[in-house]
């Protein structure tokens, strides 16, 4: 089971990583901060409350007479006394004790010396207040400069991830138009900036691999149009020859073979062309529905033709006609009939009846030489669909490829038949291979 993916930008995890890390460290630094003022302001506490303590010990024991009771706040054997006091006591030395209270309380200052005669001399105050509003005033400080500092943090990440985000949308966007054939887009240049950072690593790796395999494909290209026009000579020559044989069934064969590998060898220069991207439409205003009519009654009589919406665009008519042929001839080579072509403003549909398209093509488009023949009876070299994709970019249109469900059934269960669907564009390239600019009247 495919577990559901959380997608969130780079500038979001950046800024949450950085405002991550500066609470953790401003949190840090304030308790540290927190804790040493603490025990500063405590320790100062304690040695005041000691000096205090030693006065009263100095006057009480120079006063006359000895029953005199200590001043300045200090007792004899104090009941209150802590625990913790009496044992220190017992090593005769002086001593101090903070002793916190329940609640929020200020602690008590304790301070006591034992004396001559056995007796203990104590001194104990609450912890100043002006202590503790100092100590609240810190508090607050501290909190309200971590909170900056998480806001600053999360700032300072979605400027940094912004940027780098940003590099990379530029990045995929040119790697996309790599990907639709436009070879002449450099990731590079398409990104952009003065730093260099990672970004550009991938970017240059991204066009070397986009140059490797252009020299690759031209490669190929180039061989199998040599191939192709190397053997045009000799086919024609071949099928010329069997043209001069006697009638009969043996002449028959040869001349269907002969014709089949012409129209092979043809196939084959034709994608050699359209790779090559040199190939440009010539231009003409056109009804669809009405050319599709007539070209459909010559291409293939059975099938049979909806006009929806009629519609004037502007395209190649032979372009277009081959297309359509192409279409026609996989739905009746591969599919079941009835084939039924539909025309809708610039939308045209070649549907059949048959097993539908093989997944394959469905997942990656057509390719050459790779047919659905275990999908789709029959047999071929997946040269039909290829030409009409590749004539439909020329075009500048938009071909698809679907299956429909058979009625009461889903999709994924069994094919109902093929659908291609042809999406003519409203704007046809010129014959430089660019699209025209609209330019509209500025409102005055």
């Amino acid at each position: 089971m495919k577990q559901p993916a959380l997608r969130t930008g780079v500038r979001w995890k950046i800024a949450i990583a950085i405002a991550a890390v500066g609470a953790l460290v401003a949190v840090t630094l304030s308790l540290i901060v927190h804790n040493a003022a603490r025990v500063s302001m405590l320790d100062s506490a304690r040695d005041v409350q000691l000096e205090r303590l030693k006065l009263a010990q100095r006057w009480y024991e120079l006063s006359k007479p000895k029953d005199q009771k200590p001043k300045w706040g200090a007792k004899l054997n104090d009941s209150g006394l802590p625990p913790e006091l009496h044992r220190l006591m017992q090593e005769r030395r002086y001593a101090t004790y903070v002793q916190p209270k329940a609640g929020r309380e200020a602690p008590e200052i304790w301070a006591a010396v034992p004396l001559g005669n056995g007796e203990v001399l104590s001194l104990h105050n609450p912890y100043p207040d002006r202590s503790a509003t100092i100590m609240k005033r810190l508090d607050e400080a501290l909190t309200v400069g971590s909170v900056s500092v998480v806001f600053g943090g999360s700032a300072l990440g979605v400027l940094i991830g912004a940027r780098l985000s940003r590099r990379l949308r530029k990045a995929a966007t040119a790697a996309g138009k790599v990907a639709q054939g436009n070879t002449d887009v450099r990731v590079r240049e398409a990104i952009g900036g003065v730093v260099r950072d990672e970004t550009d690593e991938l970017a240059r790796a991204i066009d070397a691999l986009t140059d490797a395999l252009n020299e690759r494909i031209e490669a190929e290209r180039r061989v199998t149009a040599d191939i192709a026009h190397e053997l045009r000579t000799p086919v024609t020559g071949l099928l010329t020859a069997a043209e001069l044989l006697p009638p009969g069934r043996p002449t028959e064969l040869v001349r269907d073979r002969a014709r089949a590998m012409r129209t092979l060898v043809e196939d084959v220069l034709e994608v050699a062309r359209l790779d090559s991207a040199s190939e440009r439409a010539e231009l003409q205003e056109i009804a669809l529905g009405e050319f599709v009519s007539r070209r459909v009654t010559v291409l293939n009589p059975d099938a049979e033709v909806r006009v929806v919406h009629e519609s004037w665009v502007n395209t190649d008519p032979r372009r277009l006609e081959r297309i359509l042929g192409n279409l026609l001839t996989n739905a009746a080579k591969y599919g079941r009939g009835p084939v039924e072509v539909t025309v809708e403003g610039r939308v045209l549909r070649v549907r059949d009846h048959g097993p539908g398209f093989p997944e394959a093509l469905l997942r990656e488009g057509p390719s050459r030489f790779r047919t659905g023949a275990s999908d789709r009876a029959g047999a071929g070299h997946g040269l039909g669909l290829t030409i009409a994709a590749g004539q439909a970019r020329v075009l500048g249109a938009r071909l698809t490829f679907r299956n429909a469900a058979p009625e009461g059934r889903a999709a994924e269960e069994e094919a109902g038949g093929a659908i291609a669907v042809l999406w003519l564009p409203e704007h046809a390239p010129t014959n430089t291979g660019s699209f025209p600019v609209l330019t509209f009247p500025g409102k005055g």
